[in-house]
């Protein structure tokens, strides 16, 4: 997937729609390591003498998710859009 360097998006603090620069963001960790559903998943993996589940290593997903980050060339504050998403190939594109 190729995207611009270079986009026009709306800026929540200067409040209008200016152009923003694109940035590619690491992956991070777990985002919610205390939800409720986490900390059932880390109980049940404690597990007695073996795993009750599979190994999650072995449950990995195919891609990598991927963040963007823009920023304002106006203000020069940075937001992101959502939280991420899932794709094999990325580049960013001079238009």
């Amino acid at each position: 997937m190729n995207a611009p360097k270079i986009q026009n998006r709306y800026c929540p603090y200067c409040r209008k729609h200016t152009q923003h620069e694109v940035k590619r963001v690491s992956v991070r960790k777990i985002k919610r390591m205390l939800a409720s559903g986490q900390r059932r998943f880390k109980r049940k993996m404690r597990g007695y003498g073996s795993f009750p589940k599979s190994n999650p290593r072995d449950r990995a997903k195919p891609t990598r998710k991927l963040d963007l980050s823009y920023v304002c060339k106006e203000c020069g504050k940075g937001h992101n859009i959502g939280s991420g998403f899932r794709v094999k190939k990325f580049e960013l594109v001079k238009v």
